[in-house]
Order: structure tokens, then sequence, then C-alpha cells
């Protein structure tokens, strides 16, 4: 599930676009660099250059040693800033990295502009009960599993091709070693008190048929943390919405972003 007008892999990263405001993407639990649909192919790359980048243990990252946590993916975005020669720039992060651009923020908080999450993982992370916490536990090792995550997350109303197609790209873009590592940091994130009244710009993104992110929960977890913050429940779309309506999550995408 991948992008056909994507550019080739730069090392760890896909780049895309050529504008003066910089924007990481950071990727989800089944994602990669590559995981990202078509959202490449509606950006405005003349206003902004994008660089979606894997994580430690994904894709062009698999087989890497590390911690595999938030704040060690926040760190390793601002290293990869450093090398592209970024002093300021906004952040995207889908699902689990919703966690991880907050852990960006907290690392170099001067060097964000705004901060954009997509069916976000807020910084107090997710409530799951035992059940859910032990369904989301054996996902690392159960590709039934991860079935049933994405198809519960996306309203259990797409074609069963689809999820297995998400399956299959998790499967072969993450070592199942990080993928069960990254579970506790993202999941059972507990960072508010050190995020909470931040002023940077943030928009949460939030699918209407996406159970695991309602709307009240958004408000409730990332609204009231952040003072200048604001929501947008988007229809027609579930967990992923680079793959169910990418041209309206690029729309909604860039007009916040361009405001600054």
């Amino acid at each position: 599930m991948v992008s056909a007008k994507l550019p080739a892999m730069a090392g760890s990263y896909v780049k895309v676009g050529t504008g003066d405001h910089h924007v990481l993407a950071l990727h989800g639990w089944f994602g990669s660099a590559l995981g990202w649909g078509t959202l490449p192919d509606y950006l405005d790359t003349s206003q902004f250059s994008y660089v979606f980048p894997d994580l430690r243990g994904y894709g062009s990252r698999r087989g890497e040693a590390g911690e595999f946590t938030m704040a060690e993916a926040a760190a390793d975005a601002i290293v990869l800033a450093d090398s592209l020669g970024w002093e300021r720039f906004s952040l995207i992060g889908h699902s689990m990295s919703g966690v991880a651009i907050q852990h960006v923020v907290l690392q170099a908080p001067h060097r964000v502009r705004r901060l954009v999450g997509v069916a976000p993982v807020p910084a107090n992370g997710l409530p799951l009960g035992e059940s859910e916490w032990s369904l989301f536990s054996s996902a690392a090792a159960s590709p039934a599993s991860r079935a049933m995550i994405i198809n519960y997350s996306t309203g259990s109303r797409l074609p069963p091709t689809f999820v297995d197609q998400l399956v299959k790209h998790s499967l072969e873009n993450a070592d199942e070693t990080a993928f069960g590592r990254y579970l506790e940091t993202w999941a059972r994130a507990d960072i508010l008190t050190r995020v909470k009244g931040i002023e940077v710009p943030v928009k949460v993104i939030t699918g209407e048929y996406d159970p695991t992110q309602p709307a009240e929960f958004m408000e409730m977890a990332w609204l009231q943390p952040y003072p200048n913050s604001e929501l947008e429940v988007l229809r027609g779309a579930g967990h992923y919405p680079m793959f169910e309506t990418p041209v309206a999550l690029a729309a909604s995408i860039e007009e916040f972003l361009s405001r600054g």
C-alpha cells in the first residue's frame, strides 16, 4: 500500500516537495516511510517540503538497534532535521507517532512550528482494557491480531483486501521486536503533565469511523492540554485517512500548516 508517485528512498526517508515550509511526517504502528497511501500525490510541493522517515526497526531501518521508544523516535527526528539543515519545522504524527511528535516539542520546543496529529495517540496514551491490551500485545507475533485491530479501527466497514494489504505492509516493514517494544511507550504514554499548556499550534484530525479516537476523547485528551489547538472530524475516514480519504486529508493538513 504505497504511492505510485513517491520518489525513491533517500537513505531512511522519502522527500516530497521543495517548499520553504519544512514538515516531518512520522508514521504509525502499522506504517513506514512508504506507508502513506496516495497522500503524497496530493501535497503542495511548491509551498512545502515533506520528509517521511522510517522509525527505527521499520522499512529501511529494519535490523537497526535501539530502545524503540517514542522519546528515541523524537530524538531521531531532530537529528534528521539537523542533517537536512532544517532549523524550524512542523510535524505530522499518525497514530502512535502522535506521542512521538509531542516528545519532539519537549526536546526542541523552539524549533517546532506546528503539530498535526492524524488519528493521534495523546500524551496520556490509550485507555486500553485488559482484553484490548492482550490483543494489542499479541499483534507483534500475530497477523490475525493485526487484522482485527485494523478492521476495528476503520469501523469494520472496509473490504478484507484493504485490511490484508495493510497487515502485509506492516509484516514486511517492521521488525517484530521493534513493533512489540514500541507498544508500551505509546499506548501507555505518560507525558501529559509535561506538555500541558504548551502553546504550539496543534491540529487534531480524527476519522468519523474511528472508534479508537472519537471526537469526545480527542477533545479531552488533546484540546484541553494544548490551549492553541483545534479538532477536525474527517468525514468518510476511519483510522487511516491517508488511504481512505487522501485528498481531504491533504487539504486539511495544508490549510492548517499554511497559517504559520
